[in-house]
Parts: structure tokens; C-alpha cells; sequence
């Protein structure tokens, strides 16, 4: 155990302890806030920093949440300092905001370093926000509980439970197909997402705030709560409680976030048939920490850890369902230390086993037992080939099964509008047996890596009846979505890589339980191909954009950028 800390060491005691003149304004300011002395010198200050936004529904509530976990810090003897912070919203925000990632990660980082903060709650869950505020807030290492913004309640339509994107895409397909008009999709609109809070299918938010839990940097059960349950702010305040302990006894980030903590993220991920984009953010958010985790990684541990959570896309069930099963405490039990390890710290125990200890399933058939698993082997397949020499990742539990082992010819579309205003043009002569191919929608080329993966399937096949095809691109798709959809080829073809050389009527051919994806042209035709290449032209002349564009790494190692993942120290600044 570590020595409780005194007052006089805390971070902020050099900003409010000492007998400069500095001391002294810091101390006037704080006057002028309205605090009296006593209310926060010698405690530990504790920023709450908060992606809230008029324009986020997934951290809509997360304002009154703010409000518990004040409640709770004040309670622990703490002060606490709310932070606004880029909401980074799925829904509004373009290109995407993968383009705007790091950019939080740097804020994050930025503001904790800068300001007398001596531990922080993050609060966050729609998709990007969570791997952002982790990697900013494990760059700078201060105790530090994560808030996930919980799930959304579940949807409905007539007498049909609706999961978020994942049923926003079946229907469009149906109208698409002719199935129902616009009256039902009028409805649909209003019963899609009924409350605040994120995606309630096991798609990238769920499987993100399950990935922190994993990691121990949430209270234990945290990332299932649905948004609008009273024990979410339950969970906020006693979150605020655990946070001040924690800055006595300086249990920081990097006692929690491990190697062994990021291999039972990523087991959990696969577990759970989690999201692809996963595959991005833990290996950035592992770099932050000093640990290196690869697509290798992701492949050995998908091998041994089969499918326990029976959730949408891949399943059958909700957030909700999820949570009164027993949540991830229970999951994460059933795994057992056959695949966790269980000796290692959390924010809340001093191992992982002890905050799992009783944790119980009470639907067998949400959370699965290793005897009746949903699928043997872990939700994503890594992929390597001539096509992708640095691999490519496949939610191989979400496709139609005659699909992973599949050859066909190529129709290859150069960008996401050039797709979306000819995909359904007959001349190009689309069959069920094509392989889609979009380029120059990866990191550099989107810009930002947008989730365009999921391509439309022509008009006329979905009216055939024909609802998967083997799609391939160097973009990301959305957690909620599924398909034979290969992502994140790396090295995206907007730097050159294999992808931007292939050519329509081209074969390729994916299979999956070999881990390949190969495209049928010689090494010769393929050199030929390379030296006419030509790059295309910067997609950003100025601004973030042109920062974001010289640094951003490519889909394998993460997407961080490169002057950020590099290793090296940063001082605290002088505040005296």
C-alpha cells in the first residue's frame, strides 16, 4: 500500500500552498469564484472534465450527471471543478469526428497538465470520446475515474424492440427495397431513440465504456447502466467518492492501465462481439500508456476467447437486456481467469478479482456460459494479403456465413460521392458476386477514416432479396452496423498502398479462416500499376486539418498522431 499523501503534497498545493505572489492571486481568484478558504485548500482538486453538448443526445444528461459527481467529491472531503471539453457527437459531427479524436486526446491532455488538478473524472461514452479522453488523460497520468454516459433506452416501432443504427440500416434497406414507405419510416424516426444516452446495441460506445470497465477505470458495473436509470447517478456520486480517495492514496493511471489490463480489454472485446473500431482505439489508447498492442494481438487473443454476449448486431438482445443479466462484472466472471488476469488492480479493489467476486449471471441466454457460446472464436478476424500487407479487420459474426470464404471480380468506386451517385447505375452490371471496393476513405483520404465500410447494397439486389456482399475499403463502419465488410486496410490507398492499384473486373478473393485477402494480379502487373500512380492532391491547405494530415498514423498503429505517440517527457509547469 502507498503512503496516504498529505496536503502538502498535492499537485495544487503549488498553485494555492505556497507564499508567492502567485499563491496569493490564486488564492484571490478563487475568492472571486465565491469559495471560501475552507472549502478547498488543502483538498484535492478534482477536475470533472465534460462532453456535454446541445448537439450530443448520447451526453445530453451528462450535465445533471456532472451534478452527482460534484455531489460526490464534496462529500469525499474533495473540490471539485467542472471543465467543458469537445463533445465529439457521432451524429452531427463531418467528416467524422475520428477526425477530431485526437484532438480531445490533446485537450484533455492540455488541460489537465495546465491547470491545479490533482485527479480527474472523465466524462464521456459516444463512440470517440472515450478512447479520447483516456489516451489525453493517461499522457498525463493523475488519478483518474472514467463516467461512461450510459445507453440509451430501447427503441420501438409497432410491436419491433429497435436497436440503434443497427435497425436504422435494416429499414433504410427495406425502403430502399420497397418493403415500406415513407409513413413507416416517419414512425421509425420517433421510436428509434427514445432517451439520452449512447448506442444501446454492442456497438462502439458500448464496446468502449465496456473496454474502460475492463481496464479497472470505472466503478464496477459502470458502462452498462442505461442513461436515464437512477443508478447511473448513483454510479456518477460514488464515482465523485472514489475519485478523492484515490488522489490521497495516488493510485494514478498507469498502476491500472497495464499490459495485462489491455489484453483483458481487448479478450473483453472480442468476447462481447464488440466493435472494429475497438481495434483502432485500444492501440492507440495502449500506446498512451507505454504498451504496444498490434493487430497480431487482436488475432492471438480472437483465437482463444469465443462470443459470450448474445447483443445486437452479431445477437440477439440490448444494453438493457445486458445490464439486468449481470452486466460486464458478470461477464467478465464467466471469462473467469481462464482468459482474465485477476490480480491486477482497479480503481475501486485491489485486484480484479475481488471486485468480481459474486458477480452472477441471471440470463443464461444474454450472457452466454463457455459451454454454449454465440460463436467460438472472438467477434473479429485480422487479415493480411497482397491487398494488405499491413492488415485489414473483419466483424466476421456479423456477415452471412457463405460470404467469408468468397471469390469474385471487383467494382472499384474512387470516393464516397462517386459510390453513392453510381452504385445503382445499371451499366456497371452488379451481381451478388462482386466485391465493392471504396478507396480514399482511410485516415488521410476521407479525411479521417469516416465509417463509409458499410457500402450500400444496389437497389436491385436488395429487391432481389439479397442483404450482404463482400465489401472492402479503407474506411471504418459504424459499431452498429454488420456485413461482409473488410475495414481499415492499411496502408490506406491515398498513401499508395496496394488498394489504390486495383482496377474493376479485378478477382479478389476473402477468406476468412486463413486470414487472407488477396487480390489475383501478379507482382509484375501490380509494379506496372505503381509507378503510373500518382498521389492525389492534400485535402487540407491550413489549419487543424493540415496538422491532422501531417501527423495522423495510419489504421495499424492507431491513428494517433505521430508527435503524440511518440515517447518522451513533458515537465509540469512552474506555478510559482
Amino acid at each position: 500500500m502507498t503512503a496516504r499523501r498529505t496536503p502538502e503534497q498535492l499537485r495544487s498545493h503549488q498553485w494555492y500552498g505556497t507564499d508567492g505572489l502567485r499563491s496569493f492571486s490564486h488564492r484571490a481568484r478563487t475568492r472571486q469564484l465565491g469559495y471560501l478558504p475552507e472549502e478547498h485548500l488543502g483538498k484535492p482538486v478534482i477536475a470533472i472534465l465534460n462532453t456535454w453538448s446541445d448537439i450530443n443526445p448520447c451526453h445530453v444528461h451528462l450535465r445533471d450527471r456532472a451534478q452527482a459527481v460534484k455531489r460526490g467529491v464534496w462529500q469525499a472531503g474533495g473540490f471539485p471543478l467542472e471543465f467543458p471539453v469537445s463533445t465529439l457527437s457521432e451524429t452531427f459531427q463531418k467528416p467524422t469526428p475520428m477526425l477530431y479524436r485526437n484532438l480531445l486526446a490533446m485537450e484533455t491532455e492540455e488541460l489537465l497538465r495546465s491547470y491545479p488538478v490533482d485527479g480527474a473524472v472523465l466524462m464521456g461514452g459516444c463512440d470517440k470520446s472515450t478512447p479520447a479522453l483516456l489516451m489525453g488523460a493517461a499522457t498525463v497520468d493523475l488519478p483518474t475515474v472514467f463516467v461512461p454516459a450510459g445507453p440509451m433506452l430501447p427503441g420501438h416501432w409497432r410491436n419491433e424492440v429497435l436497436g440503434s443504427g443497427t435497425d436504422m440500416w435494416k429499414y433504410w434497406d427495406d425502403k430502399r427495397a420497397g418493403l415500406i414507405g415513407d409513413c413507416e419510416m416517419a414512425e421509425l424516426e420517433n421510436g428509434l431513440a427514445r432517451s439520452p444516452g449512447h448506442c444501446m446495441t454492442m456497438g462502439t460506445a458500448s464496446t468502449l465504456t465496456a473496454a474502460a470497465e475492463a481496464l479497472g477505470v470505472t466503478v464496477p458495473g459502470a458502462s452498462s447502466i442505461p442513461a436515464v436509470d437512477s443508478g447511473h447517478d448513483r454510479m456518477a456520486a460514488a464515482s465523485g467518492l472514489r475519485i478523492v480517495d484515490m488522489v490521497w492514496n495516488d493510485l494514478k493511471l498507469s498502476k491500472l492501465l497495464t499490459p495485462e489490463a489491455y489484453e483483458d480489454a481487448v479478450a473483453t472485446v472480442l468476447a462481447l462481439g464488440g466493435s472494429t473500431n475497438a481495434v483502432i482505439h485500444l492501440i492507440a489508447m495502449a500506446g498512451r500508456s507505454g504498451v504496444t498492442l498490434t493487430l497480431d494481438d487482436f488475432d492471438r487473443i480472437a483465437r482463444t476467447v469465443p462470443v459470450l454476449a448474445n447483443l445486437r448486431p452479431g445477437g440477439r438482445y440490448l444494453m438493457e437486456d445486458f445490464h439486468f443479466a449481470g452486466g460486464l462484472p458478470a461477464f467478465l466472471a464467466e471469462l473467469g481467469e481462464e482468459t482474465l488476469h485477476l490480480d491486477r488492480p482497479t480503481v475501486s479493489y485491489g485486484t480484479m478479482r475481488e471486485q468480481l467476486d459474486g458477480a452472477q449471471v441471471h440470463n443464461p441466454d444474454v450472457i452466454r456460459p463457455r459451454s454454449n457460446p454465440l460463436a467460438d472464436e472472438g467477434g473479429v478476424a485480422v487479415l493480411r494479403g497482397n491487398l494488405c500487407p499491413d492488415g485489414a479487420v473483419i466483424k466476421h459474426i456479423a456477415a452471412e456465413p457463405h460470404l467469408l470464404k468468397h471469390t469474385g471480380p471487383a467494382v472499384v468506386f474512387d470516393d464516397y460521392r462517386t459510390m453513392q451517385r453510381t452504385i445503382n447505375d445499371p451499366e456497371l452490371g452488379i451481381t451478388a458476386e462482386h466485391v465493392l471496393v471504396l478507396r480514399n476513405a482511410g485516415p488521410k483520404g476521407g479525411p479521417g477514416m469516416p465509417e463509409y465500410g458499410m457500402l450500400p447494397i444496389p437497389d436491385h439486389l436488395l429487391k432481389q432479396g439479397v442483404r450482404d456482399m463482400v465489401r472492402i475499403s479503407d474506411a471504418r463502419m459504424s459499431g452498429t452496423s454488420y456485413g461482409a465488410c473488410v475495414l481499415h486496410i492499411a496502408p490506406e490507398s491515398y498513401v499508395g498502398g496496394p488498394l489504390a492499384l486495383v482496377r474493376t473486373g479485378d478477382r479478389i478473393t476473402l477468406d476468412v479462416e486463413a486470414r487472407t485477402l488477396h487480390l489475383d494480379v501478379t507482382d509484375e502487373e501490380l509494379a506496372e500499376r505503381r509507378a503510373a500512380w500518382t498521389p492525389p492532391p492534400t485535402r487540407f491547405e491550413r489549419g487543424y486539418g493540415a496538422l491532422y494530415n501531417e501527423q495522423i498514423t495510419q489504421a495499424d498503429t492507431g491513428c494517433d498522431f505521430e508527435f503524440l505517440a511518440r515517447p518522451g517527457e513533458v515537465a509540469d509547469p512552474y506555478a510559482g
